[in-house]
């Protein structure tokens, strides 16, 4: 079988720090090579991979601001354009690739990975029944759709360790954005006692100059800025435990998938995802509202944080995550006579 996965090209595929669906792209396409399947990875010219590489984006535009709708013109056409070369092309780019989809006969898979607003609903209702979508989430599905399946994102669990959560602080990962809950964040670890570190790409300059900078003091709240994977890995062990305060029907949460894996629980804001990736009592907590989570910061010792690992590896592997795609690539190519 041979498969071409479209990346986005705002960041490097893998992100040298954030870019969340670059991420799951890289994890996704190393571990199918892992597994035999010929891969070509089209993302930027910088990206690295044991795949088949091919790129128009020679950087990526998220680091080298271009115009993005030439780039990503040219980037979606240079796939299509080979698209007869391939039995599956594999989508990981929103949904401007499915006004192809009609275009050429090989078999699309759109991951969706969120919706941006109900405003780019329409293109996807256009070419539903025609291609086919994979949720990632189920609470993620727009009722007009039709879907394949819901397939979890996966991280590579080698590059995240046991840790021990010894360093007597909480964590914040993630945007510094009003949905993602960084001033909350702040009102929990207050309200609880404890040290907070911050880390994660300014999303919104405004909101992080008015309600997060006059709060960080570099000791009992500290932000270090948009860290890589050595640093994530390292402060996620040493967490006692991450707090996910959204304030939004969050699609997926790769740092909270990111932190069990390293052992560390999770305390969370209940909305969107977080049901289905925490396990009460066992790999975290759900609560309402700030001072819920404060109370729960006092119970994560009672948390086991092996179960918390092994939660992550059951669902959230790269292997898990890579194994469920391919059963549904021959799916796919079976029913498209593709194989």
């Amino acid at each position: 079988m041979k498969v071409a996965i479209l990346s986005p090209v705002t960041w490097r595929t893998p992100p040298r720090k954030y870019g969340p669906w670059e991420q799951v792209v890289s994890v996704l396409t190393e571990s199918l090579v892992n597994s035999g399947i010929d891969v070509t990875l089209f993302a930027t010219g910088d990206s690295i991979t044991r795949s088949k590489l091919q790129s128009v984006c020679s950087h990526p535009i998220g680091e080298f601001p271009a115009d993005a709708k030439v780039s990503e013109c040219l980037h979606i056409s240079h796939v299509m354009e080979q698209a007869a070369t391939y039995d599956i092309i594999h989508n990981h780019f929103d949904f401007l690739p499915l006004t192809y989809s009609r275009l050429i006969n090989t078999p699309v898979i759109t991951t969706i990975h969120g919706f941006s607003s109900e405003d780019i609903v329409p293109v996807y209702k256009k070419y539903n029944g025609h291609s086919y979508y994979v949720s990632i989430s189920n609470s993620n599905r727009h009722r007009d759709l039709d879907y394949l399946d819901t397939v979890y994102n996966g991280i590579d669990e080698a590059l995240y360790s046991y840790g021990s959560g010894m360093g007597d602080y909480l964590l914040y990962f993630g945007r510094i954005h009003p949905d993602k809950g960084t001033a909350e964040a702040i009102q929990i670890a207050r309200q609880a006692g404890k040290k907070l570190i911050m880390c994660g790409l300014v999303q919104d300059q405004s909101y992080y100059d008015k309600e997060i900078m006059p709060h960080v003091d570099g000791h009992n709240i500290q932000y270090l800025g948009n860290v890589g994977p050595e640093k994530r890995n390292a402060l996620m062990g040493d967490a006692l435990a991450l707090l996910h305060p959204i304030s939004f029907e969050e699609p997926f949460g790769l740092s909270v998938v990111e932190s069990m894996m390293c052992g560390t629980p999770v305390i969370a804001f209940d909305r969107g995802s977080m049901k289905e990736l925490i396990v009460e009592n066992k790999t975290g907590f759900l609560v309402r509202n700030c001072q819920d989570a404060a109370e729960a910061v006092h119970s994560v010792q009672h948390i086991d944080r092996r179960i918390c690992r092994q939660h992550a590896i059951d669902l959230y592997s790269s292997r898990v995550m890579a194994g469920h795609y391919l059963r549904l690539y021959e799916k796919v190519a079976r029913r498209r006579g593709s194989l």
